[in-house]
């Protein structure tokens, strides 16, 4: 008996320390992923349900689903080193069950698309090949598509979208708010940061080794589109837009305080090749309807402007902090959302007492039709009109499942969660 007991300890031991020789030689790092597949306080409109899948992940940014299921997260920050995590059902009980992690270079944007995962860094944009299953086969080696990308440290993510030729759309956002001069105050004449950011290049998806230099200025007069996609419904390209800010800081005498909380409105803009949507030299003011030119440039706050620069097809509330934006193509969720997008809303707008929501935009015929709504609200987890403790979440990813439900994640409590009807 006691030597029975003795070579079965042993065995067990020998079987514990070969497990963990193989946990330290692979590439991937693997792990039990906290489930909680919980009801939550989030509200979400009739007929539709909230589960948590997973929590305490990290700075999650931006979301992909495979076809079998499988979650893949960028993210801002590296935890335990790295940024990309992949989350899985192994056993298709419909919880997360497994995780695995790899790269080492903190991004936001993530796709796939045509047998590949592409994910970015804040200066550059990757890929890996997939399996059959959709499924990363060499999590050591990406494929770089694009290096060089101006990264200054503000307003560096580098989201992106790809179109049904296999062109990849890149925003680089200004690290200037309003393109301001440091030592004079006033806007720069002309603008120089256009050259290298405050907008969105052109690249080829499927060619490695290009440089900034080898892609092309598709739209201009952007500042910082970390939510972007493209609409297959009309083959164009969809940007949500964050707004500069300062009007009242920068210019008292011309804006008051409730302006400064109040403007300029965050833009949804449908672009095409060569648009110019303004930026820094106008702003949209959602109250007027109009381009109104920036105080940097001569503007009063009546001043109108922009007469060759596209107008934006949505306007939302100043500050909301637009992080992601989907259209929706899944046949779960009722008629009405069909072909429609989704928004995630990263910060808290003053003029409404809310946000960190996911708001919804309705579309007909690839335009948006109507108002836009609030879709997925109570992500802060406080009252915003009278705020009490932390905040839980602010939502920045967006994600269809192969079922049609819609996946969220946070930045902030590490957080993904799945909306189903």
């Amino acid at each position: 008996m006691i030597t029975s007991c003795f070579r079965q300890k042993v065995a067990l031991l020998l079987l514990v320390f070969s497990t963990l020789l193989c946990y330290q030689c692979t590439t991937e790092t693997k792990s039990s992923v906290k489930t909680v597949n919980n009801t939550t306080d989030i509200i979400v409109p009739e007929g539709f349900s909230v589960e948590i899948i997973g929590d305490s992940l990290g700075a999650l940014r931006h979301m992909a689903v495979s076809n079998n299921g499988d979650i893949y997260v960028n993210r801002s920050v590296l935890k335990d080193d790295k940024a990309i995590l992949v989350l899985k059902d192994t056993d298709d009980d419909g919880r997360i069950d497994e995780t695995q992690q790899f790269f080492n270079e903190p991004g936001t944007g993530i796709l796939i698309n045509n047998g590949y995962l592409y994910a970015s860094s804040n200066s550059a944009v990757y890929r890996y090949k997939l399996d059959q299953n959709e499924e990363v086969i060499d999590t050591e080696n990406p494929e770089k598509i694009v290096d060089g990308l101006i990264d200054k440290g503000r307003d560096n993510a580098k989201p992106f979208a790809i179109d049904g030729n296999s062109n990849l759309y890149v925003t680089v956002g200004s690290w200037n708010d309003a393109c301001r001069d440091e030592e004079s105050g006033k806007g720069m004449v002309p603008c120089t940061i256009l050259d290298s950011a405050g907008g969105i290049w052109k690249f080829k998806a499927n060619k490695l080794g290009q440089t900034f230099s080898d892609g092309t200025r598709y739209a201009t007069g952007i500042k910082n589109a970390v939510a972007i996609a493209w609409n297959s419904q009309n083959n164009s390209l969809f940007s949500a837009v964050h707004g500069r800010g300062g009007l009242h800081n920068f210019y008292p005498e011309l804006y008051t305080a409730q302006q400064n909380d109040e403007l300029p409105a965050e833009t949804l803009y449908e672009l095409k090749e060569n648009d110019d949507a303004g930026w820094p030299y106008i702003y949209y003011d959602q109250f007027k309807h109009q381009k109104i030119l920036s105080p940097e440039y001569g503007g009063d706050g009546e001043k109108t402007g922009g007469e060759d620069a596209i107008d934006p097809v949505m306007a939302f509330p100043a500050h909301l902090g637009p992080n992601d934006l989907l259209f929706y193509t899944g046949t779960m969720f009722p008629e009405k959302y069909k072909n429609g997008a989704f928004i995630a809303f990263h910060n808290k707008s003053p003029e409404l007492q809310k946000g960190f929501f996911v708001a919804f935009v309705p579309f007909e015929a690839g335009k948006p039709k109507g108002d836009w709504e609030i879709f997925a609200d109570n992500f802060a987890g406080i009252d915003l009109a009278n705020p009490e403790g932390p905040l839980q979440h602010r939502p920045c990813g967006l994600a269809q499942g192969p079922d049609g439900a819609l996946y969220v994640c946070d930045d902030l409590g590490g957080t993904i969660f799945k909306i189903s009807y």
